[in-house]
């Protein structure tokens, strides 16, 4: 991988991963597109540090007092049923199925479920979940807010973001959509999204940074770091515009561009012009 190779993956790793249109999807058709080939979900899985990182500096102070709150619960100092202490293990509990399943189905991830060909027709599937449940949203009177998430719909949430395994899904596309199904406020569902992704997100990069370096398998690191901290910079960026649209939008566009993008990928597929 070369500089301008990783400038450009940067780029479209830091605009696409908190939206709802899967940045992984993304990162394999630019990486075709330009003749590169598929970047592989190594460099997807690294690059996400830089965009997690973007989270970690936006929310900080709410993950501070989360982390805070739920040691604290830990030795008696805060009540178990604070609402930080909770969201701290709401978050933990949330975590366990990408992590389970990441980890186990490893090898499809890096190889069968990488086809353009599913990656198009997730882009148009959860398109229409979405969709669906963006109408669902808008019909609910009284949506709930963060401190009312319960251990059930934290585990529903973690069995959504696991789905994201799979690119062209997204992981907030699926976490957002579930937490709309499950009646809460466009801004809940996209903040608790948010916080996570941190534990998968950065357990994944620092995973394959581990198992590339054990394996010995030559990997141009700069490269790679540069669309990282790329990565971190355009990711704050959206974040903030992100959490301000969804205060007063749906997710039309969104779908819109799904639909498009996944008739687009299909022809391309089709004509031969990329090849699965």
């Amino acid at each position: 991988m070369g500089y301008l190779e990783a400038i450009v993956l940067g780029l479209v790793q830091g605009l696409t991963e908190f939206l709802p249109i899967s940045s992984s999807a993304h990162i394999s058709i630019v990486g075709q597109l330009f003749g590169w080939g598929d970047p592989g979900a190594g460099f997807t899985a690294i690059s996400q540090l830089g965009t997690e990182a973007a989270v970690l500096v936006f929310f900080w102070r709410d993950i501070v007092r989360i982390i805070s709150h739920w040691a604290q619960s830990l030795v008696g100092r805060v009540p178990r049923d604070d609402p930080d202490a909770r969201m701290g293990w709401l978050v933990i509990i949330g975590s366990i199925p990408i992590g389970v399943l990441g980890y186990t189905l490893q090898d499809y991830i890096e190889t069968d479920l990488r086809s353009l060909w599913l990656t198009a027709t997730m882009l148009l599937v959860f398109a229409l979940v979405i969709y669906a449940a963006d109408r669902v949203a808008a019909r609910v009177k009284h949506p709930k807010g963060l401190r009312e998430i319960s251990w059930r719909d934290g585990i529903l949430y973690g069995l959504a973001q696991s789905l994201a395994l799979v690119p062209g899904v997204s992981r907030s596309g699926g976490t957002i959509a579930a937490g709309l199904f499950m009646g809460y406020k466009r801004e809940t569902a996209a903040r608790y999204s948010f916080l996570l992704a941190i534990p998968a997100v950065i357990g994944s990069g620092l995973f394959q940074v581990a198992k590339l370096s054990e394996e010995g398998v030559k990997t141009a690191w700069g490269p790679t770091w540069v669309a990282t901290a790329i990565a971190f910079v355009v990711a704050l960026a959206i974040i903030a515009w992100f959490m301000r649209y969804i205060s007063t939008h749906n997710f039309t566009p969104f779908v819109i561009y799904r639909i498009v993008l996944a008739l687009v990928l299909f022809a391309l597929l089709g004509t031969g012009v990329l090849v699965a």
